[in-house]
């Protein structure tokens, strides 16, 4: 159904099916991250042809591996700074719609790396667009960035598409690099008001903290509490009082499934959107670990779950943030499926499946088929 709203056609969400995508060719980039790794499961499920471009799985262990996904798609090992190789990609695949979330996505670890993280998540969006550019076939491009890409003031507002972009970090500054790159080739190559421009719909897509079953990185406070449960240990919590929008990893996941497959069809809904959680679901670091304690303990785990308060006097991050999602909402009817508590059920329900050596692709199937229902 679609319906008018203050004179513009409005989406509902419960239009889109992930039917859209059996039989399209979709790339992918970072397919064997963590969000990688979900995105991919639901595009299989649905009947697409997958094709994913990344370096080696970030970490031992890896969801990649574990959800059995490298029979049923077409895994290329490739580096976004190789824009020479991945042209080759493209060209051999040719997609029609490109998801890019290729990335060097730890704060602490852009501290440690800086030119590689600029490189990879600045030059990597300029090749993977330039690769659109001269790809015929491609009629979608979404990139995905983070919240952390506004000039962050700490406010107890979420911030809006059109406020400034400005991260503080070497991570969150090369992601509004990475936004105002697209922005760039999306008015330079792709203007809709240019005649002779092609029609290729671009949109960036900026979501916040994302939590779920399979994410084994480093600095990440959900990963950290499975890693402490892991050694039977207390959990380390550096800043408790941080707040941040917590989300589950198939909420944003589905959000640029489909903000792709509606520009596939209306190239007028392309633009800049926020993916993130209700207000109920912006919760304090120490907040989400009790939650996660609690989940834990009462699903009859072995180790019990506590934690502590320790700070490392690591580099700067942000205190407060959060994002104000009224755009996607009211473009495309859209609303977070699953709040935190649903949320960490099911990360605490993937992790005993993983401790116990279970299915893991058919856990996350499961998730999916549930999700989509809700």
């Amino acid at each position: 159904m679609i319906y008018l709203k203050a004179g513009k056609a409005v989406v509902r969400m419960t239009d889109f099916n992930m039917d859209f995508y059996k039989g399209k060719k979709v790339l992918v980039t970072g397919h064997n991250g963590f969000k990688g790794s979900w995105m991919c499961r639901m595009l299989i499920g649905a009947g697409a042809e997958v094709t994913g471009y990344s370096t080696e799985p970030p970490t031992q262990p890896n969801l990649f591996s574990l959800s059995d996904l490298a029979p049923h798609m077409n895994s290329v090992m490739g580096d976004v700074r190789d824009l020479q190789y991945m042209l080759e990609v493209f060209d051999r695949v040719k997609p029609e719609i490109v998801i890019h979330m290729a990335a060097q996505p730890i704060v602490r670890d852009s501290y440690k790396e800086p030119v590689y993280t600029y490189e990879t998540n600045v030059m990597g969006t300029v090749h993977v667009l330039e690769c659109v550019r001269q790809c015929a076939s491609v009629k979608s491009f979404v990139n995905v960035t983070t919240d952390k890409v506004y000039l962050n003031r700490e406010w107890n507002w979420g911030y809006r598409e059109n406020e400034e972009l400005n991260g503080y970090d070497p991570y969150s500054n090369s992601k509004s690099c990475s936004e105002l790159v697209t922005g760039c080739y999306r008015n330079s190559f792709f203007n809709p008001q240019d005649n002779a421009a092609r029609r290729v719909a671009i949109s960036t897509a900026r979501a916040g903290n994302v939590s779920g079953g399979g994410d084994f990185a480093n600095d990440r406070i959900i990963p950290d509490c499975v890693r402490a449960m892991q050694a039977g240990k207390e959990i380390i919590v550096r800043n408790p009082y941080s707040t941040r929008p917590f989300q589950f990893v198939l909420e944003p996941v589905y959000c640029y499934l489909m903000l792709a497959a509606a520009q596939y069809s209306d190239p007028s809904l392309a633009g800049n959107y926020n993916v993130g959680p209700d207000d109920c679901d912006c919760l304090t670091t120490g907040r989400l670990v009790d939650l996660f304690c609690e989940k834990w303990n009462g699903a009859g785990m072995k180790q019990h779950a506590a934690w502590k308060n320790v700070s490392d006097q690591g580099p700067h991050e942000a205190n407060f943030l959060k994002l104000d999602c009224a755009k996607i909402k009211s473009t495309f009817g859209w609303q977070p499926h699953w709040h935190i508590d649903t949320a960490m059920e099911k990360i605490v329900e993937w992790t005993k499946v993983w401790q116990e050596g279970g299915n893991i692709p058919a856990c996350m199937d499961s998730e999916i088929a549930e999700f989509l229902k809700a």
